[in-house]
């Protein structure tokens, strides 16, 4: 009777890991539509997945998004470094899809080169609140994550709310790190 019991919570606890790992491999969908008028404006970024392109910024990221004519959308991405020097990447976004489709690509490579598909990453817009004033964005492969608001601040109950939605999507809040502001 002990065997059966532990050979069934071996079981129901290796049956719970595999939910698990295939909760976090399960395909990423971004949000159904983005109004891509009122996405423009000033993003501060609230926390991120560290990565290799932001490790000199030490405090006060923000992106802005511009509407080009051409139906595209200039990106300004800036931030302060250690030795208080501001630092900016100018590059560029395009919509995949429908007009109102929540998937991006942006490029920071010159325009030259925007022939070359691997010049452009995934931006897909994953949570956004009703009011345009906090988002999180990622990729399908979930190696990257921003949090992003309108405010250099976030109201707490509104951050935490977002990372549960995140966890439960397969994003692992371990990694995440805030963005420090002034």
């Amino acid at each position: 009777m002990k065997q059966h019991f532990l050979l069934w919570a071996l079981a129901t606890t290796l049956a719970s890991s595999a939910a698990v790992a295939q909760a976090d491999k399960s395909p990423l969908q971004p949000i159904a539509s983005l109004d891509v008028a009122r996405y423009m404006g000033t993003w501060y970024e609230i926390a991120k997945y560290p990565n290799s392109f932001q490790k000199k910024c030490a405090r006060n990221t923000r992106a802005d998004y511009q509407a080009k004519p051409d139906g595209t959308v200039q990106v300004l991405n800036r931030c302060v470094m250690a030795d208080g020097q501001t630092t900016e990447a100018l590059g560029a976004a395009r919509q995949v899809g429908p007009a109102d489709s929540p998937k991006l690509q942006v490029r920071f490579a010159p325009a030259w080169l925007s022939f070359l598909p691997m010049v452009w990453g995934n931006y897909w817009v994953i949570d956004l609140d009703p009011q345009y004033q906090l988002v999180a964005v990622s990729e399908p492969e979930r190696e990257y994550l921003w949090v992003l608001s309108r405010t250099p601040t976030v109201e707490p109950a509104a951050y935490q709310a977002l990372l549960a939605r995140l966890a439960q999507r397969g994003f692992k809040m371990t990694r995440l790190e805030l963005s420090p502001q002034e």
